[in-house]
């Protein structure tokens, strides 16, 4: 499996590139920077052994010893750049969230599956040891009641966005705000587990430029609620609750980790630990199994992970529409 890399920013330099380190299924191949961040990709390509750079996007994707590109790119541009590979015979990976609205990722699912082409969406929880034994563990629970997930962290770009200098991150230009880049986690597990909510209530603090810092989305299913708490504007302890009638699961870090988890049974006295992941970055396992499901031409599993993206984005669009946050594929 051979990949290039699209991008320089944090996500690359601190997640993909140190995390596929460790997954020799994957051979970095190429890495691809704006022509402005050509410096920066020739200081990674150094580091990281990387043999190709390039600047011509339309180029690396007539290189055929590229069999994928990994999107790694500011948030409103997902849905191009991603298209484009998939014209051009490439499969993708693509960091979360997907794209910015809900059609655009029911485009990119037509497409892939027309073309037989494997699209992954990165994110990393669905990959983790911890998140398969959660699922396995939800009926010991009993019917759910409840469920509450928060990913709150202060953003180190949110004392520059107080004194009115914003970054892609706080952005509605570039698909920014704490809904997409953070809430989108706790969207993803809440989804993951229980599927689409038959509806939602989105409530934001909304700032100077029409962005959400932080918000809450409540959720609604046949027989329980969820809430999904997001902030870039202030720090909580990351932490979810699934609360059934016999017992709860208790996620004791931030749900984008899932580092470890604890279960207790109404009546056993007992609470059992989990801390199954097996590597401390969080990023190897997804890469391991986008390269098993490939290998094994598992083209289930890409149907079953475009479907809960659809799901999410769909859930996302509406949360921020109902808050008034519009975005440039609004008007597209």
């Amino acid at each position: 499996m051979k990949l290039a890399i699209l991008g320089t920013g944090m996500i690359v330099k601190e997640g993909a590139l140190p995390a596929l380190k460790e997954v020799p299924e994957v051979e970095v191949a190429a890495i691809f920077a704006r022509p402005s961040s050509r410096e920066k990709a020739e200081k990674l390509s150094v580091a990281y052994d990387i043999p190709k750079v390039y600047t011509d996007y339309e180029e690396l994707l007539a290189d055929p010893d590229i069999d994928f590109v990994y999107v790694g790119l500011t948030n409103s541009v997902h849905y191009d750049y991603t298209k484009k590979a998939l014209l051009a015979g490439k499969h993708v990976i693509v960091e979360k969230p997907f794209a910015s609205a809900a059609r655009e990722v029911q485009e990119l699912r037509q497409l892939a599956l027309a073309k037989g082409l494997y699209v992954f969406e990165a994110v990393t929880l669905f990959y983790l040891p911890n998140f398969a034994a959660i699922r396995e563990a939800l009926p010991k629970l009993g019917r759910i009641k409840a469920v509450v997930a928060n990913y709150s962290q202060y953003s180190s770009r949110y004392d520059k966005y107080l004194n009115g200098e914003v970054l892609p991150a706080f952005d509605p230009q570039r698909s920014g705000g704490a809904l997409y880049d953070i809430n989108i986690y706790n969207l993803n597990l809440i989804i993951g587990l229980f599927g689409k909510p038959e509806s939602i209530d989105y409530t934001a603090n909304i700032g100077f430029n029409g962005i959400d810092t932080s918000g809450m989305v409540k959720m609604q299913y046949p027989d329980f609620f969820a809430l999904a708490i997001g902030a870039k504007d202030s720090d909580s302890p990351g932490y979810a609750v699934i609360q059934g009638e016999k017992g709860y699961i208790k996620v004791t870090d931030a749900p984008n980790t899932l580092r470890s988890f604890e279960m207790k049974l109404r009546g056993s006295g007992v609470t059992s630990h989990y801390e199954l992941n097996k590597y401390s970055h969080r990023m190897v396992h997804e890469f391991q199994e986008f390269a098993k499901i490939f290998a094994a031409k598992d083209y289930d599993k890409v149907k079953q992970g475009l479907d809960v993206s659809v799901a999410v984005l769909e859930t996302a669009e509406e949360a921020r529409k109902q808050v008034g946050i519009v975005f440039p594929c609004d008007h597209t």
